[in-house]
């Protein structure tokens, strides 16, 4: 079994920044693409960013030059740093990855952490 756990949500002002961690725990023999989705009320889930296990990054167009993905491997951990914030960015954050474990190949999501900004 694989377990993501988020962190780092919070209430924030707008144009303030917010890093939110996912670590994964479990059976993990190899963490592949981890990215991170967000969901807004009323809204459905979407992609905010990927990364893969080398290390390249792709977002989505409205977070561009304001949020950076990035992970530690060693760590089995992928962030989300968050600046220049939005109302528009509140949302619950999810973490995904791509994780190959004893049982196969499996798509694990976290909980999620919400994230508010307040305008």
């Amino acid at each position: 079994q694989v377990q993501l756990v988020e962190s780092g949500g919070g209430l924030v002002e707008a144009g303030g920044s917010l890093r939110l961690s996912c670590v994964a725990s479990g059976s993990i023999l190899r963490l592949n693409d981890m990215a991170w989705y967000r969901q807004a009320p009323g809204e459905q889930r979407e992609l905010v960013a990927t990364i893969a296990r080398g290390g390249s990054p792709n977002y989505k167009d409205s977070v561009k030059g304001r949020f950076t993905i990035s992970r530690d491997n060693a760590r089995n951990t992928v962030y989300l740093q968050m600046n220049s914030l939005k109302p528009e960015d509140t949302a619950v954050y999810y973490c995904n990855a791509d994780a190959i474990t004893t049982r196969g190949l499996l798509k694990v999501w976290g909980q999620g952490t919400l994230v508010t900004v307040s305008s």
